[in-house]
């Protein structure tokens, strides 16, 4: 696991980053969410990377990698339908007019990446954790 922590480290702070700098382009763009959206937007994709962040350094660093690869894959997923493929003003073809609408198409895109590398550092994480577990075994 402490092969992975820098890597699950920087991928969920720079999510972070580019949560909050999103979030002031929808801000600045008048794109609002409606309240179950807002909901999952700060549980799923805000908060739960960073209690997998924190619970990392813990005895439920296994847990923390699963919470880190079922969120980043859930915001992933929203992310994906509501900025590219649901017609609504939060979609990065029909945004309202504005000084930030650059800003919010290269942080929604920067958002599919860091979720996407998530996903991948979680994945990797867990699927290493287990040939261990599974080379232990046979040892024994």
């Amino acid at each position: 696991m402490a092969k992975y922590r820098f890597s699950l480290t920087a991928v969920v702070l720079a999510h972070l980053i580019v949560n909050i700098v999103h979030g002031q382009a929808h801000t600045r763009l008048g794109v609002g969410l409606s309240n179950w959206q807002q909901i999952y937007v700060i549980a799923v994709i805000l908060l739960a990377p960073l209690v997998a962040l924190a619970l990392s350094f813990t005895r439920y660093a296994k847990a923390a990698l699963w919470l880190l690869l079922v969120s980043m894959l859930g915001a992933l997923i929203f992310g994906l339908c509501y900025h590219y493929l649901i017609i609504s003003p939060d979609h990065v073809a029909h945004l309202p007019l504005g000084d930030a609408r650059g800003l919010f198409r290269v942080t929604a895109l920067l958002l599919l990446l860091t979720e996407a590398l998530g996903v991948a550092v979680a994945g990797m994480a867990l699927a290493r954790l287990r040939f261990a577990q599974n080379s232990e075994r046979r040892r024994r």
